[in-house]
């Protein structure tokens, strides 16, 4: 997929400047920013890197500019105090995101186009810069300056007395180790003229980040610029000129042109082989795919500041992995989930130091959904599970009817009619789990929906693979009825056309219109009697679907909020209460699947509603991606992560469903969905951006043509 933004629209700063990039390499490294490469984010940056100490951000950008006839060009920006400088944006012609973002630049008679990439399976960036013009523009240098930042991402630095600010030179670059503790970053250039490095050490003070401030942080920092880079460039001649720059925390000994050779071969084996917007969504879901520094398999939340999450993990595994072609990544990733359960828990989150967080309640009983979409793709994976994942599932079962977290005080317990209580006023062990000044905005202490549905799931799972397994069930069939007919009792709300509460606590059931109860539909094995679930469907369509998501609270209910946006504590407070989550829908079209009658009418009528999800909202926010969340009231405001796993996974699951369920009506919809993209409205002044997407054909599971000899697709806190 092309993303090609013409002139006007690089020209209007406000808007450029909330259009993201980002590339991945596989570890856990990033490269990014938006399309005028001005950050706008402390967690923007052209390399930053997966270290045993958290990811930091080394080289923060570069300071760029075309020197000749006596005049310096820039072409580079960054945010200062009420002013954009320097103004190399003013020379930005187009800006093109390829698999890798492409800027082209105009300062005269000369055209120069800067690539950037971000090197598989290396800490490493590339860049390129390719010039053309005639034979009469005066001899033009190439002027470079490193600006370093060199701390946590989470973090800002500012001009100190610490840092080691001595180059050492190398033949075709310098290094630099500017503290203890973090990697040394090698610079290097190749081109077919000269260059020479002059140490310079300074600091390039008050760079600020939009975004930051509007999201209530510390916004200002300085930055490192140890010296400057001039590369000399061979007369035009009306022809190319080409340099060549690498930037990583290893000596780069191999040919700078070959690396670009081979990332080239890649795109354009899969601009062959697009898949169309399954497709699209499949590759990208290979970039939260990854391998940590202490070698296990994860899967990191979204982009850019969460990291490897036990609950998203498992909700995003079956769209990222199993129904995108990349089935040994997910089940080295379920086998080392499964090795980590303590007390029938897995870890919501990951600590290299082995102290996991073991405070969730519903990252287990993921694990078994995770499991069930493993088999639905490939039944011969049966074996696998036996061998690799049986003895963590009923270990999973055992520990929660035993009281699972009880030296963590995590209150879980089974009930006389087998349904499932956790948590208490101080804790939040969903996944609606924000909290301002240290209280839950949403108490979901007692028996939550939703955790019942899938407690009930993992239990009738089980039951099916003891059977197959030739081993007497864990539950049984009267246990199961049991469980089915409490549910029924304590959650079903028979006014408003009838529909399931959210969560009983002490006698009492909390009523409120969310999301959550869809998954009482939606799952393998559903704990709703089957002449209700409709009832169920049909009130979050009408009160929660959106064109980006589902709501997490309806509109009508006086605690719901539109807008997530303001401080940490507005955001927080509007986290689940009304604000848009896209990863809901993959669970929406399931149960929406299961009860329709007519499955052509219900998938069109799907897919129209989301045709701005899937087409206008890929050029919104994160170029690409689907972003993390959208404001409950219109325009849906995307915000939260640019890049989200489980948006991505539930989305691409979603399509996957429906090409499946509905072919004729999907290929209908997607040939319309891909002329919105390519023609998008001409005449706006600000500007457009225009999607091209190879239409190649993508199997039942999700898995693009190319993706079977692609080598590149085998490769903390929340707020």
């Amino acid at each position: 997929m092309r993303f090609s933004f013409d002139k006007a629209a690089c020209q209007n700063t406000r808007r450029a400047l909330r259009k993201e990039w980002l590339l991945t390499n596989g570890l856990g490294d990033y490269a990014g920013s938006t399309i005028l490469c001005c950050n706008t984010r402390k967690y923007h940056g052209l390399l930053t890197v997966n270290t045993p100490h958290g990811r930091h951000v080394l080289l923060s950008a570069l300071e760029e500019s075309l020197v000749g006839g006596g005049r310096e060009f820039p072409l580079s920006t960054r945010q200062h105090p009420d002013t954009l400088y320097p103004h190399g944006h003013d020379y930005l012609e187009a800006f093109r995101l390829d698999q890798w973002p492409r800027c082209v630049y105009r300062v005269g008679d000369v055209h120069l186009c800067r690539e950037i990439l971000l090197v598989p399976g290396q800490s490493r960036l590339a860049i390129r810069w390719n010039l053309r013009g005639p034979a009469h523009v005066p001899a033009l240098t190439l002027r470079l300056r490193p600006l370093l930042a060199y701390r946590s991402f989470h973090k800002l630095t500012h001009a100190n007395a610490h840092l080691r600010s001595a180059a050492t030179l190398l033949p075709d670059g310098f290094s630099i180790s500017p503290y203890e503790g973090l990697p040394t970053l090698y610079i290097q250039c190749r081109t077919d003229a000269g260059h020479t490095f002059t140490p310079q050490p300074d600091w390039c003070y008050n760079v600020e980040y939009l975004e930051e401030r509007e999201r209530g942080f510390a916004y200002s920092e300085d930055l490192f610029m140890p010296g400057t880079l001039d590369v000399a460039l061979p007369p035009l001649s009306g022809g190319n000129a080409c340099v060549y720059l690498t930037a990583g925390t290893t000596a780069c000994d191999g040919d700078m042109r070959e690396l670009w050779e081979d990332a080239e071969r890649v795109r354009d084996h899969n601009r062959k082989n697009g898949g169309g917007l399954s497709g699209h969504l499949a590759r990208a879901g290979q970039q939260f795919c990854i391998t940590s520094p202490e070698g296990r398999p994860e899967v990191l939340a979204g982009y850019h500041w969460f990291d490897a999450w036990g609950r998203d993990t498992l909700i995003s595994l079956p769209g990222l992995t199993f129904h995108a072609g990349r089935t040994d990544f997910g089940l080295r990733v379920l086998a080392d989930m499964g090795s980590h359960v303590i007390d029938g828990l897995i870890p919501n989150m990951f600590s290299p130091t082995g102290n996991h967080a073991y405070n969730s309640v519903d990252a287990a009983l993921w694990y078994a959904f995770a499991l069930q979409s493993c088999l639905e793709t490939d039944a011969d994976h049966l074996a696998w599970l036996r061998e690799h994942a049986w003895h963590a599932l009923k270990a999973i079962i055992s520990g929660y009817r035993a009281g699972a977290g009880k030296a963590r005080r995590l209150d879980i317990r089974v009930d006389a009619e087998g349904l499932l209580h956790a948590g208490n006023a101080h804790s939040q062990l969903t996944w609606m789990d924000a909290r301002v000044d240290g209280r839950p905005v949403t108490p979901r202490q007692g028996c939550p929906v939703e955790i019942n549905a899938l407690w009930y799931n993992t239990l009738a799972f089980a039951d099916q693979l003891a059977a197959r397994f030739g081993e007497a069930p864990l539950t049984g069939h009267e246990a199961l009825r049991r469980m089915r007919a409490a549910f029924l009792q304590r959650f079903w709300v028979p006014h408003g056309g009838g529909y399931l509460g959210d969560v009983w606590r002490d006698g009492r059931l909390d009523a409120a219109v969310r999301p959550n109860q869809i998954f009482a539909v939606s799952l393998p094995h559903s704990i709703l009697a089957e002449d209700c679930q409709a009832q169920v469907v049909e009130c979050v369509r009408n009160k929660l679907l959106t064109p980006y998501g589902l709501r997490t609270l309806a509109p009508d209910d006086p605690h719901y909020k539109g807008r997530y946006d303001g401080g940490t504590a507005e955001r927080d407070g509007a986290y689940h209460q009304g604000t848009v989550w896209p990863w809901l829908l993959g669970h929406y079209a399931d149960a929406l699947l299961r009860t329709a009658w007519d499955v052509d009418g219900a998938a069109m009528a799907l897919l129209d509603t989301l045709t701005p999800l899937y087409c206008d909202h890929l050029a919104q926010a994160g170029l690409a991606n689907i972003s993390e969340v959208f404001d409950g009231s219109p325009p849906y405001k995307p915000n939260g992560c640019i890049a989200q796993a489980w948006s991505v996974a539930e989305c691409l699951r979603l399509l996957l469903r429906l090409q499946k369920a509905a072919p004729a009506v999907y290929q209908r919809w997607h040939k319309l969905a891909a002329h919105r993209m390519s023609h998008p409205v001409i005449g706006d002044t600000a500007g457009i951006c225009r999607i091209s997407m190879a239409t190649g054909g993508c199997n039942e599971h999700g898995r693009s043509r190319q993706e079977s000899t692609d080598p590149a697709a085998t490769a903390t806190d929340r707020k």
